[in-house]
């Protein structure tokens, strides 16, 4: 699944806000990455129940403590994944949504949430969480 994610080409945005992705909404699509991607306020997905987001990051991936991402419009966790090559840390209380394809470590911090799958090639670690299948 990694792999896969990883192959897609012909993104709908490249580096889009440079790595800072909080307070905006995103429409379905391939968006890529060659940085790390933070997540310092809440973000949107916005799309169909059977719309697809995925997210290709070649560094890491960082959630605030007690963001959100927040789907919308019908959008569905199972349609929602994030491939990242750096580690990744979902912030305490943060509420995240999707499958995360990470090559190293995902950490998710005290009471953070999660609509969606940790697969990690290394170590998922958890801390009084709570994830729900999509």
């Amino acid at each position: 699944a990694y792999t896969d994610a990883a192959g897609r080409t012909l993104p709908s945005a490249v580096d889009l806000g440079a790595g800072h992705i909080g307070g905006l909404t995103l429409r379905p699509g391939l968006y890529k990455w060659n940085t790390a991607v933070s997540i310092s306020t809440d973000v949107t997905l916005s799309g169909g129940p059977n719309d697809v987001w995925i997210f290709q990051i070649a560094g890491t991936l960082t959630q605030a403590s007690a963001k959100k991402v927040i789907l919308a419009g019908g959008a569905q966790a199972k349609n929602v994944f994030w491939q990242v090559a750096g580690g990744v840390a979902i912030g305490t209380t943060a509420h995240f949504a999707g499958t995360i394809l990470g090559k190293t470590l995902i950490a998710m911090k005290t009471g953070a949430s999660t609509n969606g799958r940790l697969l990690a090639q290394t170590a998922v670690t958890l801390q009084q969480n709570s994830v729900t299948l999509p």
